[in-house]
């Protein structure tokens, strides 16, 4: 079970683009306290102003996956989706950088773990 969930979320995080985010599913496993407590890993102002995004966008992201989900042929599901993936694309390069911090990566995991619980 365990490996189908990290496989499902590696893919899902490389469909974005964020193949770092992805390899670091694959390598790192964090405990439930971690999973649970954001606040361990304090970030700096350009990466808590990125994950506040990156938050804003899962909070639009989850509905719309959701819904494509339950109809693969909801044409503005699709068109939303698209359109989110393309958004998040955007970011990738700062994504990618800010991923080398340790703290950084956690909170991440951690942010994304919210969304993986919800969609699937």
């Amino acid at each position: 079970m365990s490996n189908e969930y990290e496989e499902t979320r590696r893919s899902f995080l490389t469909k974005l683009g964020l193949t770092l985010g992805a390899s670091l599913v694959a390598g790192e496993k964090l405990s439930a306290k971690v999973l649970n407590d954001k606040a361990e890993f304090p970030l700096e102002a350009d990466q808590q102003k990125l994950m506040d995004r990156y938050e804003d966008w899962m909070d639009e992201f989850i509905p719309v996956i959701k819904t494509f989900r339950a109809d693969p042929n909801d044409k503005e599901a699709g068109r939303r989706i698209a359109e989110l993936s393309e958004e998040a694309e955007g970011w990738r390069e700062q994504l990618n950088v800010f991923m080398k911090d340790d703290n950084f990566a956690r909170y991440y995991m951690i942010a994304t773990e919210r969304m993986t619980k919800e969609i699937y």
